[in-house]
């Protein structure tokens, strides 16, 4: 969706609820008493009643909005502004331009969408070929973040880089390439083995082959999936069998260095999920807004 168009499609509080009551109706709405599905809509109260036990269920209730006090419009108008862009968008900026009083207040709302595209996104499993390699973001110091390469500094926070990519290879000329699909990205709290089998088998289907460098975490990933090819580090690797997961560690450097001031470690994976989000997306054009409001219309709970 353009501006000019989502300002004819969202001009006031009506319209932004009205569109939120068609995408949770689409998603299906889940009674919390009784886990009933079967619902019908109460126009007078804006709210659904359970078929079964008549427990009502509010617009925002079981979804990321729920307790959040910040109008429609203000949810519409900060999912548009994120999804306009490839890149990010700061929350200084999505405040100025929404011209609101409270920087913490948009800042908890970005946050909250970030969550929404991250639960979406945990619905599905990278298949087939998968990329897996590690990158290091640096921890925030006073004068902002500082994101470099390599595993020198003990400042950094580790995060699991995995990237669902097909071999390819021209009939004429007989090149060999790496199609990529999909990406997932995951914050590891330390380099141990038991985490990294976590992540695989949390991330990846079970039938799915992975490629990786020979680090001593990675050995017990073959019992996880049906086949795990490890070689030795070199400039051939990550420019063949990795070259997704690299590429996606440079454009998520590049993007946050170039967006935000400072990005703390405790909230380095809602930045992730953004990021990964967007790029899964990357062929949707101008429908991803209208994919972000059945993420946040979710049913989550």
């Amino acid at each position: 969706m353009r501006i000019l168009e989502f300002v004819k499609s969202f001009p006031d509080e009506d319209s932004c609820r009205e569109n939120f009551r068609r995408k949770r109706e689409e998603e299906g709405i889940k009674c919390k008493k009784c886990d009933e599905t079967r619902h019908y809509w109460l126009q007078a109260k804006w709210q659904w009643q359970c078929s079964k036990c008549d427990f009502r269920t509010t617009l925002r209730s079981g979804t990321i909005m729920e307790d959040s006090k910040m109008p429609f419009t203000a949810w519409y108008m900060a999912m548009a502004l994120m999804t306009f862009s490839k890149k990010g968008i700061s929350a200084k900026e999505v405040q100025r331009q929404m011209g609101r009083k409270y920087y913490h207040c948009v800042w908890s709302l970005m946050h909250k969408i970030r969550t929404a595209m991250g639960k979406r996104d945990e619905k599905y499993l990278l298949k087939d070929m998968v990329e897996f390699d590690e990158a290091f973001f640096s921890k925030p110091t006073r004068k902002g973040t500082i994101l470099k390469r390599g595993k020198g500094s003990q400042k950094q926070v580790n995060v699991a880089v995995m990237a669902e990519s097909t071999p390819l290879e021209d009939v004429n000329t007989k090149r060999k390439s790496r199609a990529c699909r999909y990406f997932k990205m995951k914050v590891l709290d330390d380099h141990t083995a038991d985490l990294i089998n976590e992540t695989i088998t949390s991330c990846l289907d079970e039938k799915c082959i992975v490629f990786s460098d020979k680090s001593k975490s990675y050995v017990d990933i073959s019992k996880l999936i049906e086949a795990h090819v490890m070689e030795k580090s070199s400039n051939e690797l990550t420019n063949g069998n990795l070259k997704w997961v690299h590429i996606a560690i440079t454009n998520a450097k590049t993007n946050f260095s170039g967006t935000y001031h400072k990005i703390k470690s405790k909230y380095l994976q809602r930045y992730l999920d953004e990021f990964c989000y967007k790029l899964n997306r990357r062929y949707f054009g101008t429908k991803i807004f209208d994919r972000l409001t059945v993420a946040v219309a979710m049913n989550y709970w």
